[in-house]
């Protein structure tokens, strides 16, 4: 074996090391810190412990998560809100410029009952997108209504239930379940998207049900911001990580691609605030730009063999 070839597959295990090391350190932040918080985010112990209808429907969930908000108005006027939720209904109040995308009903989620759409009965459809659906499994009006996927053995399970805490204010718990389907690539991969997104989305729909009733919806492009900061982050991670793989190998790529994905899962998991999230956006932007820039000579920044 010669010199350069030597050196080829040196260089490539180097990036390959480089390459893992940063995504473990990613997943394992992730695992540890993140995961926890977000399956069950404004959540109380009582709540994340209590059984709740729909738990039948799955046993032995590989995702279980259970989110909760406080809403000041009572069950009965939250009730409609919830009932009348989907694709091609009233939306999911949440980020419309992606949930709601050709969307027969308009970009905008309601910001009132509309009367079509809250006669619904156990078995009618669930649109979730333009191409997934579920089911009504179970509907208590002013109690708990249960979405429930179509899998045949341990289907997803979507319940959102209502639990009064006095006259004026009551709890708006979710708890989602389901089973990965790791034989099923295409399955699989939209499980895996829904583990990293599913808080995202969930947690706007509990606070867009919220302003919803207590009458202080936020202007959509507040929405559009976070909605941008979430996909600018995640886009810059994986940037960063491409050009790891593809440009010059130094300890400012690998730093870059450390601290890029820091950056995106503070903005999605971290409880900061939506102005804080945003300017971490726009310096990750920054980030793999300097650290990739042609011109670096300093030997002692070089990772390639």
């Amino acid at each position: 074996m010669n010199t350069n070839t030597i050196k080829t597959w040196r260089l490539r295990a180097t990036r390959g090391l480089a390459l893992l090391s940063v995504l473990l350190f990613i997943t394992s932040v992730y695992l540890v810190f993140c995961r926890p918080y977000q399956l069950h985010w404004g959540a109380t112990d009582a709540e994340i412990g209590r059984p709740m209808a729909g738990d039948e429907l799955n046993l032995n969930p590989s995702f279980l998560a259970t989110r909760a908000i406080t809403i000041n108005g009572s069950p009965e006027e939250i009730w409609p809100w919830l009932v009348q939720m989907g694709y091609g209904r009233a939306g999911y109040y949440g980020y419309d410029l992606l949930e709601n995308a050709g969307s027969p009903e308009g970009l905008k989620s309601a910001d009132e009952i509309l009367p079509r759409f809250q006669e619904f009965v156990v078995g009618d459809e669930v649109p979730i997108s333009a191409v997934v659906s579920m089911t009504f499994h179970a509907i208590e009006p002013n109690r708990y209504l249960i979405w429930r996927g179509n899998e045949v053995a341990d289907p997803g399970a979507f319940t959102w239930a209502l639990y009064p805490l006095d006259n004026n204010r009551t709890r708006l718990v979710s708890r989602i379940r389901w089973t990965y389907h790791p034989n099923s690539i295409g399955i699989f991969a939209l499980e895996l998207f829904t583990e990293f997104a599913d808080h995202v989305a969930v947690r706007k729909v509990l606070q867009g049900v919220k302003q919803r009733v207590e009458r202080n919806i936020e202007p959509m492009w507040v929405q559009n911001v976070e909605l941008f900061t979430f996909i600018c982050t995640l886009v810059t991670f994986l940037t960063a990580v491409v050009l790891l793989c593809w440009r010059r190998l130094t300890w400012k790529a690998w730093g870059a691609g450390v601290v890029v994905g820091a950056i995106w899962l503070t903005t999605w998991y971290a409880p900061v605030a939506n102005w804080f999230s945003a300017l971490l956006a726009l310096f990750a932007i920054a980030i793999p730009f300097f650290a990739h820039r042609r011109g670096t000579r300093d030997p002692a920044n070089k990772l390639e063999a």
